[in-house]
C-alpha cells in the first residue's frame, strides 16, 4: 500500500488504536500473496486485437485467460470462475472479437455476431466503454431500456457485438425474433457475465430465457457457444450447466497476481440503549463504517465502503465527511456516495474522480459490486455481511492494485448471521462459496416461459426436454387451462397478447403498488406487491429519499396508495398473522424421535393491525386495527418436528415451548443465508408448539416465492450444519434474554413475542442430539 509506512498490519494497528476500539477487531486474517502465471497469446488471435490489448497495457495474458479463450474458440461452452479483477473480460473478448473480424464479409457485412448479457444496464455500458476503448473496427452497441428507437433499429440491422440484459432478451429480442433473423443466423457467442447473480426465482427465470434463446437460434441455423463469467460461483460447471442446459467446461484456477490481503472482522460494541423488549442494542454498523472510512481517508488510503441500502450509503458519506471536516475542511470533499438512482453521467463522474484520486473514499451500494471498472483501491469496508460468501469475496476483491497489499474489514450488523461470522472466521475463510440456488422446475416460473416459447415458435414434443423433466406435465396443464392449444404440429399460444408479459423475471409477486402524492397526483415511488400490505397500508409512515409520508389510502385493485408529506415523531410497524398448512411431504429424515421434512406448504398471511412507535425510543404509543384481505402463498418449506415424549424428557416446560420454537425459528432464518444464496427477506418462518397437521411442536422455514426458489430445499440438504450454526449463535451471544444479534427478527409479524433464548438452546440441543453425523469426505 503505497505511501503508508509499516504496511497493512501497521495500518490496522492505527485503526484500532483509539480508546474504546481495542476489542472491536475480533479477528484478523492475513491471506498470502499469489504470483502471476503469464502465457503466450494464442496463435489464432488476430494481430490487431493483440495490439489493441497491448496499447491498454496487457503485454501477455494470464494462463487462465488463455485456457478459457482457447476452449471458447474451439466451440466448447465454458465458465470462467476466477477472482475479482482477474481479467475475465479479456478471456471472452479475445475469441468474440476474433470471430467477428475473421468472419466479416468483403463489403463489411457482418458474418459473426455476439450477444453479451449482464444483470445490470450499468455493467453492459461499462463493457461498451471497454470495447470502444480498444479502438478496433467492430460495430458494438447496447440494447436496453435506455436505447432510443433509432438506436435499436441500427443495432438490429448493423451491430456485431450487442450488449444487453436478460430482461431485454425476454421482452424484446426473443418475442421480436423475426426482425432479428440476420443477427440470430450469425450468432457465434453468447456471453453471460456475473453469472452468480442469477439465483433464486430470478435465476430460474433466466435459465428458461436462455433455453428460449437457444431454441430461437436453432430456428435460424445457429448454435452459439456460451461463455459464462463469475468471480464467485460454487461448483461452476454444474451451476453453469443448470443455467444454460449445456455441458460447460469450468476454468477455476486463477493465475493473476494478488498481493497480501488483510481481512478484519469487526464487531461494534453494545450501547447503553435498549430496543424491543428491553434487549441491548449494538452500535450501528453504518456508524462504525463511517468512522473507519474517515480514518482511512485521513491516511490517504483509497477506500470503498459497501453499504446495503441507498439511504445508508448517503448517510455513511455524510457522516464521514462531517468527521473529516473536523480535521481539515479540504478533506470533507474527498468522500462521496455512489448508488443506484443517480444519473449515468453522475455515476461516471464519480468513477472518474475515484480513478484520478480526487476522491479517496466512496460509500456505495452493491451497484459497484458487479464488475464496474473501478480499480486502484487500497481498502474495502463492508457495513454488514452482504448476504453470501460469494458477495463478500466479490466486494473484498475490489481492494488491491495488482500485486500490492490490501485491507478489507467486515463490520458486523446487529444480526444473527453477522454475529456468528465475526466469531467463527473459519465459516468465511477457506470455505467454498454457497451453492447458487435456483429451481428451473418451479411451475410458477416454467409455465409462463413455455407459453412464451410457444408464442415465439410453436412447441413440439422434441422441444420439451430442453425445458426439463417436468415440462410435459406443465404443458398439459397449460393446455387444459386454454393458454396453449395443441395441433398436429405442436402447441400454439392462443391469445393475442404477448406471452412474454406473463413472466416478470425479476419478481413473481404481482404488479407493484404505485405511491401517488395526494395533491399533485405525481408518482413518488413504488412498493412491491408482496410488501404493500405491511408498508403501504392506511396510516403507515413511509420514508422515501429521506422524506416522511403518511399513507392516506391503499387501493389493492388499482395498485395505488395515496400518500401525503408529513412530519411525525413515530414510525409504524404492521402486525401480521401467519398460518401454514402442509400440502405434501416430498422427503424426510428421521432424527431419533424427531423428523426433518421437505415439501410443499400453503402459507396464509393477513396484516390485522399496525403499531405506532415513538422515535427514537421505539416505545409503542398506539395500535390501530386494519381490514386487509388474507394473501395465500403455495411454496416449498423445510420443517422439523419434536414429539411430546421427547419433549417430556428434555425438561422444557410446556409454558416455555412457544417461545423456544419461535426463537429457534428466528435464528435459523437468520443463519440460512450462510448455506444458500438468499437473503433473510427471501424466506419466512412459522413455529408452533402444536401444529394441527403434525400434532407436534413444529418449526417451518419456507421460500417467500410462489412455487419455491430452492432455498428451503438447500436448508433441508444442509440441515445439520445449518442448525448447529444456529445453536452456536444463540450460545455465543453475550446478551441474557435475547437480542437482534441472536433471536430477535426485524421482520417478525408478532413483534418478537414470545421469545425464550434459553429454552430455544435446549430445544435445538434436543433436536441435534439425534441428528445424523456429518458426512466424512471420501478418500
Amino acid at each position: 500500500m503505497d505511501g503508508r509506512a509499516g504496511g497493512v498490519e501497521a495500518l490496522v494497528d492505527r485503526l484500532v488504536a483509539p480508546a474504546g476500539r481495542e476489542d472491536r477487531l475480533v479477528h484478523l486474517e492475513l491471506l498470502p500473496p499469489r504470483p502471476a502465471v503469464p502465457a503466450a497469446w494464442p496463435d489464432w488471435a488476430p494481430g490487431d486485437v493483440v495490439a489493441a490489448f497491448g496499447r491498454r497495457g496487457v503485454t501477455a495474458p494470464w494462463r487462465h485467460q488463455v485456457v478459457a479463450a482457447d476452449a471458447a474458440w474451439a466451440g466448447q461452452h465454458v465458465v470462467l470462475a476466477t477472482g475479482t479483477a482477474s481479467g475475465k473480460s479479456l478471456a471472452y473478448q479475445l475469441p468474440t472479437l476474433a470471430a467477428i473480424m475473421a468472419a466479416r464479409g468483403v463489403r463489411g457485412e457482418r458474418g459473426a455476431t455476439v450477444l453479451y448479457l449482464a444483470p445490470t444496464k450499468a455493467l453492459a455500458r461499462d463493457q461498451l466503454a471497454g470495447i470502444d476503448g480498444l479502438g478496433l473496427d467492430v460495430r458494438v452497441a447496447t440494447h436496453d431500456g435506455d436505447s432510443s428507437r433509432e438506436e435499436r433499429d441500427w443495432t438490429r440491422e448493423h451491430a456485431e457485438y450487442v450488449l444487453s440484459n436478460p430482461d431485454m432478451l425476454h421482452r424484446s429480442l426473443l418475442p421480436g425474433h423475426e426482425r432479428w433473423s440476420s443477427f440470430w443466423s450469425t450468432l457465434r457467442y453468447v456471453v453471460v457475465d456475473e453469472a452468480h447473480h442469477y439465483r433464486g426465482v430470478f435465476g430460474a427465470h433466466v435459465s428458461h430465457v436462455l433455453r428460449r434463446l437457444r431454441r430461437v437460434c436453432a430456428r435460424y441455423g445457429a448454435e452459439p457457444t456460451f461463455v459464462l463469467a463469475s468471480a464467485t460461483m460454487a461448483d461452476p460447471g454444474v451451476t453453469a450447466g443448470r443455467l444454460t442446459g449445456l455441458d460447460v467446461l469450468p476454468v477455476t484456477r486463477d493465475d493473476s497476481p494478488r498481493g497480501r490481503l488483510a481481512l478484519g472482522l469487526w464487531e461494534p460494541p453494545l450501547t447503553s440503549y435498549t430496543g424491543e423488549n428491553g434487549a441491548p442494542v449494538r452500535r450501528a454498523a453504518s456508524s462504525e463504517t463511517a468512522d473507519l472510512l474517515a480514518d482511512l481517508v485521513v491516511e490517504g488510503v483509497r477506500t470503498l465502503a459497501f453499504v446495503r441500502s441507498r439511504r445508508g450509503a448517503e448517510q455513511v458519506a455524510i457522516t464521514a465527511a462531517g468527521h473529516l471536516a473536523e480535521v481539515d475542511d479540504a478533506l470533507a470533499g474527498r468522500v462521496a456516495a455512489y448508488r443506484g438512482g443517480y444519473l449515468p453521467e453522475e455515476r461516471r463522474e464519480l468513477e472518474e474522480a475515484l480513478r484520478r484520486g480526487d476522491l479517496v473514499g466512496l460509500a456505495a451500494t452493491n451497484a459497484l459490486e458487479l464488475g464496474i471498472d473501478v480499480h486502484g483501491l487500497d481498502a474495502v469496508l463492508l457495513a454488514g455481511f452482504p448476504g453470501t460468501r460469494a458477495a463478500l469475496w466479490q466486494q473484498v476483491g475490489r481492494a488491491g492494485r495488482g500485486a500490492q497489499d490490501a485491507l478489507a474489514i467486515l463490520v458486523a450488523r446487529d444480526d444473527p448471521l453477522d454475529t456468528y461470522l465475526v466469531h467463527h472466521p473459519d465459516a468465511l475463510v477457506g470455505q467454498p462459496v454457497e451453492a447458487t440456488v435456483f429451481d428451473p422446475t418451479n411451475p410458477y416460473v416454467l409455465g409462463p416461459h413455455l407459453c412464451a416459447a410457444a408464442h415465439e415458435v410453436p412447441l413440439t414434443e422434441a422441444d420439451l426436454p430442453l425445458f426439463g423433466p417436468t415440462a410435459r406435465g406443465v404443458v398439459d396443464g397449460l393446455t387444459e387451462r386454454g393458454l396453449l392449444r395443441r395441433r398436429p404440429r405442436g402447441w400454439f399460444w392462443t391469445d393475442r397478447a404477448r406471452a412474454s408479459d406473463l413472466a416478470d423475471i425479476r419478481s413473481t409477486g404481482g404488479s407493484p403498488v404505485q405511491l401517488v402524492e395526494a395533491v399533485t397526483g405525481r408518482v413518488i415511488g413504488t412498493v412491491d406487491a408482496s410488501s404493500a400490505h405491511g408498508t403501504a397500508h392506511r396510516g403507515a409512515v413511509y420514508v422515501h429519499r429521506g422524506e416522511t409520508w403518511l399513507v392516506e389510502s391503499l387501493d389493492l385493485e388499482d395498485h395505488v396508495a395515496v400518500i401525503a408529506p408529513t412530519e411525525v415523531d413515530y414510525s409504524t410497524t404492521a402486525r401480521e398473522l401467519t398460518e401454514i398448512g402442509i400440502v405434501g411431504e416430498r422427503e424426510h429424515q428421521a432424527w431419533g424421535g424427531c423428523r426433518l421434512s421437505f415439501g410443499e406448504v400453503e402459507v396464509t398471511h393477513q396484516v390485522v393491525a399496525f403499531l405506532r412507535r415513538r422515535q427514537p425510543s421505539g416505545e409503542v404509543i398506539g395500535e390501530e386495527p386494519l381490514d386487509l384481505p388474507p394473501r395465500t402463498l403455495r411454496t416449498s418449506a423445510v420443517w422439523w418436528t419434536v414429539p411430546d415424549h421427547v419433549l417430556d424428557e428434555s425438561g422444557i416446560t410446556t409454558r416455555d415451548l412457544p417461545g423456544a420454537a419461535h426463537a429457534a425459528e428466528h435464528c435459523a432464518i437468520g443463519l440460512l443465508p450462510l448455506f444458500a444464496t438468499c437473503d433473510r427477506w427471501d424466506i419466512g418462518g412459522v413455529s408452533t408448539a402444536l401444529h394441527p397437521d403434525t400434532g407436534q411442536l413444529t418449526v417451518f422455514v419456507y421460500d417467500g416465492h410462489p412455487g419455491g426458489a430452492g432455498f428451503a430445499e438447500r436448508g433441508y440438504r444442509a440441515a445439520r450444519a445449518w442448525l448447529v450454526a444456529t445453536r452456536q449463535t444463540i450460545a455465543d451471544c453475550e446478551c441474557v434474554d435475547g437480542c437482534p444479534s441472536c433471536i430477535q427478527s426485524p421482520k417478525c409479524g408478532n413483534q418478537n413475542h414470545p421469545l425464550d433464548k434459553e429454552a430455544a438452546g435446549a430445544l435445538l440441543d434436543l433436536l441435534l442430539a439425534a441428528a445424523p453425523p456429518p458426512e466424512t469426505p471420501a478418500g
